[in-house]
């Protein structure tokens, strides 16, 4: 069955309003109007076409012009600049999308903070990829009213207190009584993270705090924060905050 809006076809009406609009890009003044989620759109050779007012004042410029037409290594330090640059290579070549990516993002203070993002390619009406988009939006505050918050936040504090060992997912399921689905799904819902991503959270919430206030060495870290090889420690660092260890000590040294 055809949908049909106010007697017309559903696309033949989008289609029609697209026509008639005068900026496409009508979606930046909605997304000013959000302290807490970045939003921009990139040409494809990656440089800034739209911004919103939460990235410029993250990247510490006065205003969108200061971003408009340039790319992240002109922006952010190198180590992050090529993280950046790397995941939009993969969205401009049609390879990858990122959803959900779980990201610790560093603001001009220095101070870090947990994001979840999202980029998509955009494509023009022959289908090839002419640009990108993307959003990273600040974690929220656990939804407390939810029913089975408790439950959940059993299995959060379980995380925290034992997140320098193994933890399986059914131990997270004797400890609170719900299956491995309801476990997945009450989680997503209450905190916007899976409890996998939980427990890269809550340990490179420890790696990070211990790199920037201790002279540990880098194996040392992994190992109080639950890695017992240090590469996996490393690339999941750099997966994660775009750059590794190293480089983040010495950025945070330089704070």
């Amino acid at each position: 069955m055809t949908s049909h809006v106010s007697g017309f076809p559903a696309q033949e009406k989008r289609q029609q309003l697209a026509s008639q609009m005068a900026n496409v890009f009508f979606s930046e003044s909605l997304f000013d109007a959000m302290p807490d989620i970045v939003f921009f759109v990139k040409d494809i050779d990656s440089r800034y076409l739209v911004v919103n007012h939460t990235l410029v004042r993250r990247c510490g410029v006065r205003d969108k012009d200061a971003l408009i037409g340039r790319k992240a290594e002109e922006l952010f330090p190198a180590s992050l600049a090529a993280s950046y640059a790397a995941q939009d290579t993969l969205v401009l070549s049609g390879k990858k999308e990122i959803h959900d990516q779980l990201e610790l993002h560093l603001y001009p203070n220095r101070s870090p903070g947990w994001c979840l993002t999202q980029k998509i390619p955009l494509r023009d009406s022959h289908h090839r990829i002419i640009g990108m988009t993307g959003i990273s939006r600040d974690l929220a505050m656990p939804d407390q009213r939810h029913p089975v918050y408790a439950k959940i936040a059993a299995a959060v504090r379980h995380l925290n207190q034992h997140y320098t060992h193994t933890i399986a997912m059914a131990d997270l399921v004797k400890l609170t009584g719900l299956s491995v689905a309801q476990l997945e799904r009450n989680f997503h819902k209450i905190f916007s993270l899976t409890p996998r991503q939980m427990m890269v959270k809550i340990r490179l919430d420890a790696a990070s705090g211990m790199l920037a206030e201790t002279s540990l060495s880098i194996t040392d870290v992994a190992v109080a924060c639950g890695y017992q090889d240090h590469s996996a420690f490393s690339r999941i660092f750099k997966a994660t905050v775009g750059m590794t260890p190293s480089e983040y000590r010495d950025v945070m040294a330089r704070a």
